[in-house]
């Protein structure tokens, strides 16, 4: 996306790529990773997406357009997520998903996009104009005529409708640029002040804006509800990607932690560090489970029609949470829960509402 004449021009599938990297004009190449859809094929999505949206009738056509091809990005992205989310209310559930595309778009820049980190650097900034321009556009139509991105304009609509404040995205996209240029955190509170605020916790301020309270005086309890939620899912989403993480050139556990097993140079490979790498891990899930229990207490700050889908969320999470404590295998396996225990954990009898979900586009 580049700024041009006032106009924000949509995802382009320029620049180098390839299946092991990419070469950039400065900075290291990334890692090997699995794509799951190509940059080419992100600019695509949003090419037709925005021409059906343009076309369509009215605000409330272009918007449901929008959130259908979302809704596509969430079922092929995270099975987990979007399972929890189809016990939302329609509404809502719309909402959710158009929160989601706008936050794996930015996600994917950092982690599966092969260019440089100036590359990476580069698109993050021309999203972030793109969602300012959004911002002061009146409606999804005009957002598109003015070339912002499909999943900008509905998230900048969600935006102005929950009356999210503008500067928790604007704190996402800083965490995103800390995974380009990435730096070590010296305690817990140094990694969630300094990271896990913008990748997760604003996030859930999002979903906390859409879902609402019961009552005005009960959404400070939400937004805390929120924040706790968002901790735990994210030092989960760090435990169990430990080796990957610094494949990537990132440590996400904390220095003071590895130094009091007398690590001062983490390698998540060395056999040598293994007992203490799965004691610092053992550690942070006990702590995690804490944040899981915290947000769990305050579930009825939220109306009563988002809590079946935010407890669904703790109770499949914070599984794998359970399951990476107690695993024998080490950092180097990256564990995952089978689609058989998650549903264990979901309410019994909104069961029907899953293969209807998986059938509808």
């Amino acid at each position: 996306m580049e700024k041009d004449n006032k106009q924000i021009v949509a995802p382009t599938t320029t620049g180098t790529t390839g299946t092991t990297g990419t070469t950039g004009t400065t900075g290291t190449p990334a890692p090997a990773v699995t794509e799951v859809w190509s940059r080419e094929k992100w600019a695509l999505i949003d090419q037709e997406t925005k021409k059906r949206a343009l076309a369509a009738d009215s605000e409330k056509d272009a918007w449901d357009v929008l959130v259908r091809q979302a809704r596509l990005v969430l079922k092929t992205y995270s099975t987990s997520f979007f399972i929890v989310t189809r016990f939302l209310p329609p509404e809502k559930r719309a909402r959710v998903e158009a929160i989601y595309a706008a936050v794996r778009y930015p996600d994917e820049i950092v982690d599966t996009f092969r260019m440089s980190q100036v590359q990476k650097t580069r698109l993050l900034d021309q999203w972030s104009e793109a969602y300012e321009s959004a911002l002061n556009a009146r409606s999804i139509k005009e957002s598109l005529v003015y070339g912002v991105p499909s999943f900008i304009a509905s998230f900048a609509h969600v935006v102005r409708e929950a009356k999210i404040p503008h500067e928790h995205y604007r704190s996402f996209l800083d965490a995103m640029r800390l995974d380009v240029w990435p730096r070590k955190f010296e305690t817990l509170d140094d990694l969630i002040d300094s990271y896990i605020y913008g990748s997760a916790i604003v996030v859930g301020y999002f979903l906390a804006y859409v879902y609402g309270s019961p009552k005005p005086e009960d959404f400070d309890r939400a937004l805390k509800s929120a924040r706790d939620l968002g901790i735990a899912l994210q030092l989960t989403n760090f435990l169990r990607d430990v080796a990957e993480d610094q494949r990537r050139g990132r440590v996400y556990l904390p220095q003071d932690m590895l130094r009091s097993e007398g690590i001062t140079e983490m390698d998540a490979a060395h056999p040598d560090q293994q007992p203490a790498l799965n004691r610092v891990l053992r550690t942070l899930t006990a702590i995690t489970e804490n944040y899981y229990d915290s947000a769990l207490a305050d579930l009825d700050a939220f109306n009563r029609d988002s809590r079946v889908a935010i407890r669904a969320c703790i109770d499949v999470y914070r599984q794998l949470n359970s399951q990476i404590a107690v695993s024998p295998r080490g950092i180097q396996h990256r564990e995952s829960v089978p689609m058989s225990r998650k549903f264990r954990v979901l309410p019994a009898s909104k069961y029907w509402k899953l293969p209807l979900a998986y059938l509808r586009p």
